[in-house]
């Protein structure tokens, strides 16, 4: 990878988002963390993220909120967003491939590895 691919992770617990910071900045990623709703939404419109792993339930803002106004946003919505939940069903995978969610991972399914692999396919 020559670029720096810059990720943004929206994530309020703050050991699952330094573990995935950890792991992403190894693979040669530039990492911004966000600890709520909020702070995810303004990192996010200031579109300058290759990609946005974004959790559903946060302080301040859901994830489902989050990325209904980031596909409004011009500067952000054409960043792909990977939605990184624990919330796995059928109905919330559809409301996230529906808001505009490239794919749709279960924390508790995927390793820091594995996810990091999802993510180069989607930077390519």
């Amino acid at each position: 990878m020559n670029k720096k691919y810059k990720v943004l992770v929206v994530e309020d617990d703050d050991l699952i988002s330094s573990m995935y910071k950890i792991k992403f900045e190894n693979e040669g990623f530039e990492v911004t963390v966000a600890g709520n709703g909020a702070e995810g939404l303004d990192n996010a419109k200031k579109g300058d993220f290759d990609l946005i792993l974004l959790d559903v339930i946060l302080p301040q803002l859901d994830g489902f909120s989050i990325l209904s106004e980031i596909k409004k946003d011009k500067k952000a919505k054409d960043i792909p967003v990977i939605m990184l939940t624990n919330l796995g069903t059928d109905e919330d995978i559809q409301k996230g491939k529906n808001l505009g969610a490239i794919d749709y991972i279960i924390k508790s399914s995927f390793t820091p590895s594995q996810v990091s692999e999802k993510i180069k396919t989607y930077l390519k």
